[in-house]
C-alpha cells in the first residue's frame, strides 16, 4: 500500500520568521528569533530555555514573560530543588532528547495530586506547557519551554500542539545548531552519585533517618506523582511490594502523607 506524505506549508509570516531565526544562528538574539517564529505558529505567554545535566542542577539560559509571577521562584526554588520533580527534567534524564512534548503527556499518572504541583507549579500560574527538546551533548539536554499562564488562562489545544509538532524537527535542529558549542558550567563534568544516594546520605546526616536504596527510589517516585501501580512498573516489582516500601518509608520518616514527605525532603533536595 502506497503511503502519502503530509505536506506542511509555511505561511508568509512563518516563512519570514523562520528566515530570521536561521539568520540569527550566529548572533546572540537567536532566542528572541526562535520565540518570534514559534509565536507565528501558536500563541504563548512565556518562554524559558533550560539546560539539564545528569545529576546536576539545571541552568536557565533565557526567559521571557508577560507576567513576572510565572518565574518568580525559578532561581530560588526550581533550579535548586524543584526541578527534580519536573516531568520535563525526568524525561530528559530518561533519555528523551528531541522533539516537541507537552508536559501533561510526560507527567506521571498522579502528577496533579502531588505537593509539587499543588504547592509550586500551580503557584507559578502556569496552566500548560510544551517543550522543544534538543540534545547538546552527552547527558546534556536543552528544553525550550513555551507556556500559558493566567495571562491567557487557556491550555494548548490538540490542534495547536499538532501545528507546533509540524515543525518539531526544524525547532530541534535550530536549537541544536545554535547551542552546538555549548560548554556546561564548571563542575558539571564531575560525576556525582545518583540523587537517591545523596538523599540517603543527607537524611542520615540531618535527621538520623536511614533509608534503603529502594525506599529512597520509592520516595522520589511518590513525589514525582507516580501511583503504586506506576512505581511497580518502573521498578519491576509488584504493586503490593511498593505498598510495603511506602509503609516502611513513612514509618522511618515518622510521617503519614505525601505532603509531609514533600516538606521533609525538599529542603534536602536544595543542597544535593
Amino acid at each position: 500500500m502506497k503511503r502519502t506524505m503530509k505536506s506542511v506549508s509555511l505561511t508568509r509570516p512563518q516563512d519570514k520568521a523562520l528566515g530570521r531565526a536561521i539568520k540569527s544562528l550566529d548572533h546572540v538574539d537567536f532566542p528572541q528569533a526562535l520565540s518570534h517564529f514559534v509565536s507565528k505558529v501558536v500563541e504563548f505567554d512565556n518562554l524559558i530555555l533550560i539546560v539539564y545535566y545528569k545529576n546536576h542542577n539545571p541552568r536557565v539560559v533565557y526567559r521571557e514573560y508577560k507576567d513576572p509571577r510565572v518565574y518568580r521562584d525559578m532561581d530560588s526554588n526550581y533550579v535548586k530543588a524543584a526541578y527534580l520533580l519536573d516531568p520535563f527534567y525526568q524525561a530528559a534524564l530518561d533519555g528523551l532528547q528531541s522533539g516537541v512534548h507537552q508536559i501533561f503527556d510526560l507527567a506521571p499518572d498522579q502528577f496533579k495530586k502531588t505537593s509539587y504541583f499543588l504547592e509550586y507549579y500551580r503557584d507559578t500560574t502556569l496552566v500548560d506547557e510544551f517543550a522543544v527538546f534538543a540534545r547538546l551533548g552527552h547527558n546534556t539536554t536543552l528544553t525550550a519551554c513555551f507556556g500559558r499562564d493566567h495571562t491567557s488562562n487557556t491550555p494548548f489545544s490538540r490542534q495547536e500542539l499538532a501545528a507546533v509538532r509540524n515543525y518539531e524537527h526544524i525547532l530541534t535542529a535550530l536549537c541544536e545548531q545554535y547551542w552546538k558549542e555549548y560548554v556546561p558550567e564548571e563542575g558539571v563534568g564531575v560525576t556525582l552519585p545518583p540523587v537517591t544516594d545523596r538523599l540517603r546520605t543527607e537524611l542520615v546526616n540531618q535527621h538520623n533517618i536511614s533509608l534503603s536504596p529502594r525506599q529512597a527510589e520509592v520516595a522520589l517516585y511518590i513525589l514525582q506523582g507516580h501511583s503504586s501501580l506506576s512505581i511497580s512498573l518502573n521498578l519491576d516489582i509488584s504493586k503490593e511490594t511498593v505498598k510495603v516500601f511506602r509503609k516502611q518509608l513513612y514509618a522511618k520518616c515518622n510521617i503519614s502523607s505525601q505532603a509531609e514527605l514533600f516538606a521533609l525532603l525538599m529542603p534536602i533536595f536544595s543542597i544535593l
